[in-house]
């Protein structure tokens, strides 16, 4: 996985320009959810790939601290010459989340959640809210499934996660993990951890904002 990023880091951010009136509309949507929910807070953002989710929180958001795994796709987000005073940027694991300093009253986690392994997903987001302060706001958007859209979908015998292999610019193909969640699903996962439930599935992404027990 950290692999692929690395080498999709430059073309990354063109998923979020395709010429596609609804998909240009639900984006539209999910910033509006996101710097609503995390208006006036201090973020925990995790994989923040290139920065343009980051960029979009910090102009709500009293402080955005931003971490990935990637090298190449921090250096993308650290030339947006965001403002440090409300920025940071840090080369940190999503499992190992306890690394990171600072304190939180937010988390962020967009287009994380699908490349997740359906096995980790309870180690995931205890690790998150193990680093957030009590009532803090979690926001979380990731793409639902689209016949066609991000490479071929397989499925493999034995295993309950899903991955798509997709093509990049210079032609190399990648095996990625890629799991897909319905509105049932999400609501399930994550009411046991979650006060006022908010989970919404349009026809590209899904989106999931709640405030932690």
């Amino acid at each position: 996985m950290q692999q692929y990023y690395s080498r999709r880091a430059s073309e990354y951010e063109r998923i979020y320009h395709r010429d596609d009136p609804v998909r240009s509309k639900e984006l539209a949507d999910l910033e509006r959810e996101m710097t609503n929910a995390l208006q006036g807070r201090r973020v925990l953002e995790v994989a923040c790939g290139t920065g343009y989710w980051t960029e979009r929180a910090a102009k709500s958001a009293d402080h955005v601290t931003a971490c990935d795994l990637t090298p190449e796709t921090l250096d993308i987000a650290a030339s947006k010459s965001l403002p440090s005073a409300k920025v940071r940027f840090l080369q940190a694991d999503a499992y190992a989340l306890e690394r990171v300093p600072g304190t939180y009253d937010a988390g962020l986690a967009n287009f994380w959640l699908s490349h997740v392994p359906k096995a980790r997903i309870g180690e995931f987001v205890t690790g998150l809210h193990a680093r957030l302060d009590s009532g803090a706001v979690v926001y979380m958007a990731d793409n639902c499934y689209v016949e066609g859209v991000g490479g071929e979908l397989l499925h493999k015998d034995g295993e309950e996660d899903t991955y798509k292999l997709r093509t990049l610019a210079d032609g190399s193909r990648h095996e990625v993990l890629k799991n897909y969640y319905n509105s049932d699903e999400l609501t399930a996962l994550f009411s046991p951890y979650a006060a006022d439930l908010h989970v919404r599935a349009a026809t590209c992404f899904w989106s999931v904002r709640y405030r932690l027990r």
